[in-house]
């Protein structure tokens, strides 16, 4: 993987130094920015590689990177990392082009698989994905309520919030997210959030 590029943009220097670090010993090729502003001067077309940004920056934002990457004929991959609670910024940054997100605090190896993933997308497409007609196919197996708890779900609700939106206790939440995420087989919020916007139902 030591071909792989990873632009990293961090306003938070530990944190920017720590993923680099991280990135450098699996073999990436890295570049560290601390803002959007400085990684859009730079990139050169054809840009090679991914972009991992934080969303929630001063000035530009990692949606508002996105937003210029897009504008300025920039097809890298983008992972953007997001903070507890942050669902909905993921999803509208997946509607503008980010092809992941992964919530912080993320464990090493969770971070490494999520910029594989999204180097090996930069190379292929998406629409005739045969995984993603299978998750469509496997909601459709989804009760009235698991699909209810679904549409919550994506759209950034919390057990408490979708339990008073449906009038049922937030344990019975857990319950049929849990069955939803069974009978969908993804493996956790991330990867179920990934699959809703890719299938456009978030």
């Amino acid at each position: 993987m030591a071909h792989s590029l990873v632009h990293v943009v961090d306003d938070d220097p530990a944190m920017r130094d720590s993923v680099g670090f991280l990135l450098d010993t699996a073999g990436f090729e890295v570049a560290l920015y601390q803002d959007g502003t400085r990684l859009l001067d730079t990139l050169v077309k054809p840009a090679r590689g991914c972009v991992l940004t934080d969303i929630r920056m001063p000035d530009v934002d990692g949606l508002e990177l996105l937003r210029r990457l897009r504008a300025g004929g920039h097809m890298l991959p983008v992972v953007v990392m997001t903070g507890h609670g942050d669902v909905p910024l993921a999803v509208e940054a997946m509607k503008l082009g980010a092809c992941d997100f992964i919530e912080k605090p993320f464990d090493d190896e969770a971070l490494l698989q999520t910029l594989y993933s999204a180097l090996e997308q930069g190379q292929s497409s998406q629409s005739t994905d045969p995984a993603l007609q299978e998750f469509v196919r496997r909601l459709g197996t989804l009760s009235e309520r698991e699909r209810q708890v679904f549409d919550q779900l994506v759209a950034g609700g919390t057990s408490k919030e979708i339990g008073r939106a449906l009038d049922i206790s937030p344990r019975t939440v857990e319950i049929y997210r849990a069955k939803l995420m069974a009978k969908t087989q993804t493996n956790g919020l991330q990867e179920l959030v990934r699959w809703a916007v890719l299938a456009g139902l978030a």
